[in-house]
């Protein structure tokens, strides 16, 4: 018997006409691990809100069909795209036992249910913390320890590692599947990284336009989206794919033993850090920059400690970023990423050491003065939304700037990041990749010379990411010097053209892409790791291909 019931499921949020969700038919095993993907903005979300009551107990709006669940709804968890918006009380222990405590549970048991959940998820050391204090990732996982001190029977998660670094990502995926498979526990997971979770699925949901189009199990999922032309296929499967292949690994253990038997043998051709021939352009996406390399940002030596810790976040930083350059910043959750960015943009002022700005210190200028020449997006979207349009949210800052052509520059950038159709939609009834969009184009439309960018690919699925991408370099081509703190691997490996690692406050590597990610353990995409040992240096999806073809006709 089915633990979910779905049938005829229609919803329209409050003053929308256009349905969130349209005729969706769906049953969910009691056990299962069920993966739902698609565009952003096709129902993802809504539907998990649906599953949970939320939709339309607390959103409101309009439902039509019905959903059943055998069970209690207290028997449900829900993890949202935002942790800020999930946490309630200052300290972790207080947030963990929060819900405990509003169903009665006894103190001795509540106490032992913290210490189980932060052990089980590896946070013991945050037991103190300010939750003020805790980066996007730890917030995540303090989330994900309040709901399952509460031990569930059903968890929803609504990309829930948007925000982790891979190391935790691949914990926190393991901890749920291992719940999955251990306890029962039935898992519904709206995720876009799918090289991190497509293989961990049961079953596979496509949906588009709020409609449910496939429903498969995960090798099935990937024959439909390669058939559909559907960027909803994870790096591993569409490389081998677009290479021909019969069969279709879905991981990279998979994909090594096919690749072990698809290349020509190592050692009699000595294959394994072959040189690879260079100098067509066709081993680089990004796009050389037609300006001049000028430096753009100097760092020298920043130090940051925030009031009352111990240690600093960020320690004795320095580097330099040039005219057209991009670089991205990746690393462990907490390690100082974003607490450097804000030093560069003024929101934070360093303590020790000296940034500068097109030439010149941001010591003495005003953080008004620096948006002027440097445009910064932070993680969370909704700290810049309070227009009641897209239009007028993306217009207000260059409409403080100057009365220059302010309505053709919105057309502009609001038809590159594809907002368009909903420019007269207030933000806040956007979902949580067209909300980020929406702020990135904020940034983008004063035309800085420096863009500073916070996991700008968070909520964002694979056709959107392609998007910003391309849209980055071309920008990148005009002389803008780009810096992205993310954790999104994948999309560093095709844009980024330098890659820096920082841990506990420091840089601890900085270079070309391919020498930074070709020598990291977990900081390297898919295809990267699948080829290690066969070939050296495939860090995009062309390299990939361009290997392969290459193994086969030339070495082969």
């Amino acid at each position: 018997m089915a633990l979910f019931e779905v049938e005829a499921l229609t919803y329209y949020y409050g003053g929308s006409e256009r349905p969130a969700l349209g005729g969706v038919n769906l049953e969910i095993t009691e056990g299962e691990f069920v993966l739902l993907v698609g565009g952003s903005g096709c129902g993802k979300s809504t539907l998990l809100r649906a599953l949970s009551g939320l939709v339309p107990n607390f959103y409101g709006g309009r439902i039509g069909g019905r959903v059943r669940y055998r069970g209690a709804s207290k028997e449900i968890g829900f993890i949202f795209q935002d942790p800020e918006n999930q946490l309630v009380m200052t300290g972790v222990e207080r947030e963990i036992a929060f819900g405990l405590e509003n169903i009665g549970v006894p103190p001795r048991e509540i106490k032992r249910r913290i210490a189980e959940v932060m052990d089980y998820l590896n946070i013991s050391a945050l037991k103190s913390a300010n939750t003020f204090d805790l980066s996007g990732g730890q917030k995540q996982m303090v989330v994900l320890a309040s709901v399952m001190a509460m031990q569930p029977r059903v968890l929803l998660l609504d990309e829930p590692t948007s925000q982790l670094d891979p190391v935790a990502a691949e914990e926190l995926l393991t901890n749920v599947k291992r719940m999955n498979d251990d306890l029962g526990l039935t898992v519904v997971m709206v995720e876009q990284r799918l090289e991190r979770c497509f293989h961990l699925a049961d079953r596979v949901l496509v949906m588009n336009g709020g409609h449910l189009l496939n429903n498969s199990r995960p090798d099935d999922a990937v024959i439909y989206g390669l058939n559909a032309g559907s960027p909803f296929v994870p790096p591993v499967p569409r490389f081998f794919a677009q290479a021909g292949s019969v069969k279709i690994p879905l991981t990279v253990a998979e994909g090594r033993k096919q690749i072990r038997a698809m290349l020509p043998d190592p050692g009699a051709a000595g294959i394994a850090g072959h040189p690879r021939p260079r100098g067509t352009g066709e081993w680089e996406k990004v796009k050389k920059s037609a300006a001049s390399p000028e430096k753009l940002l100097e760092i020298k030596n920043l130090s940051y400690t925030y009031p009352d810790a111990p240690e600093p976040a960020v320690r004795n930083i320095s580097f330099t970023l040039g005219t057209g350059e991009v670089a991205a910043i990746i690393g462990e959750n907490g390690g100082g990423k974003s607490t450097l960015i804000k030093n560069i943009c003024g929101l934070l002022r360093p303590q020790r050491g000296r940034v500068k700005l097109l030439g010149r210190d941001i010591e003495p200028q005003k953080v008004y003065e620096l948006a002027g020449s440097v445009g910064y997006l932070a993680q969370n979207p909704n700290d810049y939304l309070f227009n009641d349009t897209v239009r007028q949210e993306v217009a207000f800052g260059l409409k403080l700037d100057h009365g220059g052509p302010v309505e053709q520059s919105v057309d502009e950038i609001l038809a590159k990041l594809r907002l368009t159709h909903v420019q007269d939609v207030n933000p806040r009834d956007l979902s949580g990749g067209e909300r980020q969009r929406v702020a990135l184009a904020s940034v983008l439309v004063r035309q800085p010379r420096v863009l500073l960018l916070d996991e700008p690919t968070r909520g964002l699925d694979a056709h959107l990411k392609t998007v910003m991408g391309d849209y980055l370099l071309d920008l990148s081509a005009a002389g803008v010097a780009i810096f992205i703190v993310t954790h999104d691997i994948e999309f560093v490996a095709e844009y980024a053209r330098r890659v820096l690692i920082m841990f506990d406050g420091e840089i601890v590597a900085d270079g070309d892409k391919r020498a930074v990610m070709n020598n990291s353990l977990y900081y390297a995409p898919q295809l990267n790791k699948m080829f290690r040992g066969f070939y050296e240096g495939v860090i995009t999806f062309q390299d990939a291909l361009d290997t392969l073809k290459w193994c086969r006709y030339e070495v082969g």
